[in-house]
C-alpha cells in the first residue's frame, strides 16, 4: 500500500484488496473532514470501493486520486480513479445495472453513479480508463 498526500490531494495505489480498504477509509475521513453527514460518508466510500474494484478486477492496478475542486459550479469531494488497463469498450452500456464483461454483478459503475452527485468517464480500449466522480460539499461546511 504506498498513499501519498499532497497538499491539494491524497493518492491511493491500487494493487490488492487491501488497498480499497485504504482508498474507502480515506475518502470517508475527507469526507468527514469536510462536514458530510454519515450517510453521505457511507455513500461516499462505497462508491470509492467500487470503483477500487474495478481497478484491481479489470486493470490490475492503478490510482485513486481524492481531491477537493469546484464541479458544477460548487466545491466538490472529487475522486479520481485512473488505470493502465484494457479499457471500456461500451462506455453507456458498462453503465448499466447488470452489464458486465467479467464475473461481477455489474453494479459498480452504476452503483457509483446513483451514489455521486456526478461521474464522467474517459477510456477507450487499449488506453485505460480514468473514471471521475465527486460529491458536493455540504451548505456551511
Amino acid at each position: 500500500m504506498v498513499v501519498t498526500v499532497a497538499a491539494e490531494q491524497v493518492a491511493i495505489a491500487v494493487k490488492v484488496s487491501e488497498d480499497i480498504v485504504t482508498a474507502r477509509q480515506a475518502g470517508h475521513e475527507l469526507a468527514a473532514h469536510l462536514g458530510f453527514t454519515l450517510t453521505d460518508r457511507t455513500m461516499i466510500s462505497t462508491a470509492i470501493s467500487e470503483i477500487a474494484r474495478n481497478i484491481t478486477s479489470y486493470a490490475g492496478s492503478g490510482e485513486i486520486r481524492l481531491l477537493v475542486d469546484i464541479r458544477d459550479g460548487r466545491q466538490s469531494l472529487v475522486v479520481q480513479a485512473e488505470d493502465q488497463g484494457p479499457g471500456i469498450r461500451d462506455i453507456p452500456r458498462a453503465l448499466e445495472d447488470g452489464y458486465s464483461t467479467g464475473r461481477g454483478l455489474g453494479l459498480g459503475l452504476p452503483g457509483a453513479r446513483r451514489l455521486m452527485d456526478g461521474i464522467t468517464i474517459d477510456s477507450a480500449p487499449g488506453r485505460g480508463t480514468l473514471i471521475e466522480m465527486w460529491k458536493w460539499v455540504p451548505d456551511g461546511a
